[in-house]
């Protein structure tokens, strides 16, 4: 395979550095990003950028797709670096490598899973990249009961009928993807999202400050929140 031409090299240089630029930019201006503040940080005009990005709403999505790729990089990476039949130990992994890596971007983070930007609808691009951590929680508790390793606690409550429905519609998706067989039933997945949603939701408390005067030992109050998740997926001690 050749080299890149000059041309794209020098093109890919400027998509990179008008995304470091813009990321920096969201720490100062948050929803308010825009092509003109970050051409004033570059001292070049905004119409400069357009080659490149021809509108916000473009460079916001090239930001957010980065965020989750890295964001769901760095929780792959983590699990997969944990013994294969350690399947708490994976799901414990993947859940602190999603807090470590918002606690390093948190920038990044607010823009992933913050207040909606104004004016920006994310296009369909996103769905998939956004979902890697929630399919990587699955796959953990997939391959836990294809071994016969997990143990879900029992539940005073039931699943309502057109939840069933939707969990039973995403694991036959996932199965003709050839990405999560049907072992999967629909309350184990189920309860995966609870965890996936508590997963987030202590994560975008800490972010955001909503610990503040009330929890102190966080990296401690954290492990707890996901060892209990695991506890209700029915993961079991190594």
């Amino acid at each position: 395979m050749s080299a890149p031409s000059l041309r794209a090299r020098v093109r890919t240089e400027m998509i990179e550095e008008i995304k470091a630029v813009a990321r920096r930019r969201l720490a100062v201006d948050g929803a308010n990003l825009s092509l003109r503040g970050v051409a004033r940080d570059m001292g070049v005009v905004a119409s400069a950028l357009y080659r490149y990005f021809p509108s916000r709403d473009d460079l916001l999505t090239a930001l957010i797709m980065e965020g989750y790729e890295s964001l769901g990089a760095a929780a792959t990476s983590a699990a997969a670096a944990i013994s294969e039949d350690d399947f708490r130990g994976q799901w414990i992994a993947a859940c602190t490598a999603v807090r470590d890596w918002a606690l390093a971007h948190p920038t990044e983070y607010g823009l992933l899973y913050g207040s909606p930007v104004p004016g920006y609808s994310a296009p369909q691009d996103t769905i998939r990249p956004a979902a890697t951590v929630v399919l990587l929680l699955a796959d953990i508790a997939t391959a836990a009961t294809v071994a016969g390793r997990i143990d879900p606690p029992p539940l005073a409550t039931v699943l309502p009928a057109p939840v069933r429905a939707d969990l039973r519609a995403l694991i036959r998706q996932r199965a003709q993807a050839e990405q999560l067989t049907g072992d999967l039933s629909e309350e184990t997945l189920g309860r995966v999202f609870t965890s996936w949603t508590q997963l987030f939701g202590s994560v975008s408390f800490e972010i955001f400050g909503r610990l503040e005067g009330t929890i102190e030992a966080r990296a401690d109050y954290f492990d707890h929140q996901m060892n209990l998740m695991a506890d209700l997926v029915g993961l079991p001690n190594a």
